[in-house]
């Protein structure tokens, strides 16, 4: 079954805060809108993937993302993580009830389509997540087909995720696990291979 994702942004000026050094301050926000692009790029590109929902802080500010084939949308009022993913899960179940609707960090620059066509393949259908490098975090969740997706996104994500009832995936996915919220983080992906969005946002001079 293909599946539908939301994907969650802030205002690029406001994001990834823990980030900030990592290129000259005014380019931060390019920064952080490169990390978007190349994860939607190959989010896009993925044969399972059928519909992607932006959900944005500030949708103006990320209208240039919607040229990768995504729908943006704005937040809801009420903000925070676990609700822009509830909200773009509404939006898409009131189209097809019965959808797989998955939850994805928009940072995760270096990820290839395979990786995540794998995690949906291992889900078999069923709630299951993809934790991050680390182990504590979660880059992905998957509901099972017309089920409620239960985002638990925050500290501690990936236990939540596993206490809830959701499957931890078990294969590599190297590049689906790698997610950037620190500058350790994004020399972990270069050294992977990043998309050309960012490549180009970390070759500005500092």
């Amino acid at each position: 079954m293909d599946v539908d994702l939301v994907v969650p942004m802030k205002h690029p000026r406001d994001g990834k805060s823990r980030l900030r050094g990592a290129v000259e301050p005014d380019h931060h926000p390019a920064l952080v809108l490169a990390l978007a692009a190349d994860t939607l790029a190959a989010v896009v590109s993925a044969g399972q993937v059928r519909r992607v929902l932006l959900v944005a802080a500030d949708p103006r500010a990320v209208a240039e993302l919607a040229e990768l084939g995504v729908e943006i949308i704005p937040e809801p009022p009420q903000g925070g993580l676990n609700e822009a993913f509830r909200h773009g899960e509404a939006r898409l179940r009131a189209d097809d009830p019965a959808a797989v609707v998955g939850a994805l960090q928009a940072d995760l620059p270096a990820l290839r389509a395979g990786d995540l066509t794998a995690a949906i393949a291992e889900s078999a259908n069923r709630r299951a997540f993809v934790a991050d490098r680390q182990g504590t975090g979660t880059t992905l969740l998957l509901s099972a087909p017309g089920a409620p997706l239960d985002p638990r996104f925050g500290v501690g994500s990936a236990e939540a995720h596993r206490r809830s009832g959701a499957v931890a995936l078990q294969a590599a996915l190297a590049t689906l696990r790698s997610d950037v919220d620190t500058p350790d983080d994004l020399a972990h992906v270069r050294a992977l291979g990043v998309g050309k969005h960012t490549a180009e946002a970390c070759a500005v001079p500092r």
